[in-house]
């Protein structure tokens, strides 16, 4: 994702999230996945956002998504199909706009919902013994909020990666990179790697990458 849109909303997201989190779902509530957004919903979620402004359709981003997912599917079946005896096959994901739809909702809704298509995906991998990490630009005061919203949409988490205060001071790319070989260094083996921006995606430490849409940066 891009990272410009995270200097404007940390400072406000923290103080909002905190409150939605009060008035958080049930443990029961918070099982189910979250219901893909009405368009009606969407088109008044988008009107005071940055996504009306950019002019992304929302649901053709949803089918270019699910383009990407339908080539995935395959590759990550066979693959694992394919793990030598002993292998820990990982997924590593971004997720502003590559599992949750960030863009696509008030800064204030939380939890963000869960993109369908790639959460479909997601749990496939992860039942057929994938482990899953998300590595984020979002900052470390965030990590619990982020991990709650995650959980709470239907992903299942291994582990989460979130940018401390010495990660600051990196390129993007390389703070990502650092953190899929650490994720080797623990010993797996990143099969895919999912993002929906260069950064998210170049460095290596990923067997294929993914690449969803932004269309020229028009999501963050």
């Amino acid at each position: 994702m891009h990272r410009t849109a995270w200097t404007t909303r940390t400072a406000v997201t923290v103080a909002a999230a905190a409150t939605a989190l009060i008035a958080a779902p049930t443990a029961s509530q918070a099982a189910a996945p979250a219901a893909a957004p009405h368009s009606a919903v969407v088109r008044a979620a988008a009107s005071g956002g940055v996504t009306a402004l950019k002019d992304v359709d929302y649901a053709t981003w949803l089918r270019d998504v699910q383009a990407v997912v339908d080539t995935a599917r395959p590759y990550l079946k066979e693959r694992v199909a394919a793990s030598p005896a002993g292998e820990r096959p990982a997924i590593v994901l971004d997720i502003d706009n590559t599992s949750l739809e960030t863009d696509f909702h008030h800064f204030w809704t939380f939890p963000t919902p869960a993109i369908a298509s790639m959460r479909g995906l997601v749990r496939e991998a992860s039942a057929q013994g994938v482990a899953v990490f998300f590595v984020t630009a979002r900052p470390g005061i965030i990590e619990s909020l982020t991990s709650y919203n995650l959980k709470a949409v239907g992903y299942p988490v291994t582990g989460l990666y979130v940018r401390d205060l010495p990660d600051l001071f990196h390129e993007v790319s390389t703070y990502k990179t650092e953190k899929r070989a650490e994720i080797e260094a623990r010993g797996y083996t990143v099969i895919a790697n999912f993002g929906n921006n260069t950064t998210d995606l170049v460095g290596g430490h990923a067997e294929r990458t993914f690449k969803l849409p932004d269309y020229g940066g028009k999501l963050s």
